[in-house]
């Protein structure tokens, strides 16, 4: 178990540095910034390689959304979850405390947004409530669908990292315009710390619409997975 937890807290802390990182250091660089499309990457990337990584170990979870939709779908015990969250959250503030070192060592550095989840005038793109809930509802039940259906005896072997990496490059693609992406709790709640305010009052949606989401998205693949 000790194991397990390692390996989710190193996976969760790559995916908040490396791809929230992005967005805060590299996004709007002068000149060459890697934009939404570059960020969207940059968070498959960090899935897919980890996955390969430690998924092995601890199943490649780094999300508590996802620990949760795999109980739902009798994948994963039940009472790993909490110990599971537990570290996914503490690698993803460890991945946002270095995140600030880094970015604040810039002269002139502004907090500003620091890549947080948010919607109405938090949201990129002035999206509502309603909006952003609808979006991480549904596109966290469709990252669950590919996890499961990827992971499944039957799917080809060895490429449920690339499969589960990509839909996770193609969700920031839909959705960083809406909320800057959550789909994922601990990943809201590292960044959310550091802003405070706004960012913190509105944390409740980042692990409530990803975490039903995740859950639906068990239950439909039991569905789909349930023999005739």
């Amino acid at each position: 178990m000790q194991k397990n937890l390692v390996a989710e807290f190193l996976g969760t802390f790559l995916l908040v540095f490396g791809g929230c990182g992005s967005a805060v250091l590299a996004a709007a660089f002068p000149d060459l910034g890697i934009g939404f499309a570059g960020v969207s990457l940059a968070f498959g990337l960090t899935v897919l390689t980890m996955a390969y990584a430690v998924g092995g170990v601890s199943g490649g979870h780094f999300n508590p959304a996802v620990s949760v939709g795999l109980a739902v779908a009798g994948r994963f015990p039940a009472g790993r979850l909490i110990p599971y969250i537990v570290v996914q959250v503490i690698g993803a503030i460890v991945a946002a405390a270095l995140l600030y070192i880094v970015a604040s060592g810039k002269a002139g550095f502004e907090l500003g947004g620091f890549a947080s989840n948010g919607y109405g005038e938090h949201s990129p793109g002035g999206y509502s409530l309603t909006s952003a809930l609808v979006i991480e509802v549904a596109l966290t039940l469709f990252f669950l669908i590919v996890i499961l259906g990827s992971t499944h005896g039957r799917a080809p072997t060895g490429f449920a990292p690339l499969a589960i990496g990509l839909a996770l490059t193609l969700i920031h693609l839909i959705s960083i315009p809406v909320t800057n992406t959550s789909v994922n709790p601990a990943r809201s709640t590292g960044q959310a710390l550091f802003v405070g305010g706004w960012a913190l009052q509105q944390l409740w949606l980042f692990w409530l619409a990803p975490i039903a989401g995740a859950a639906l998205g068990g239950l439909v693949w039991k569905l789909l997975d349930k023999d005739d």
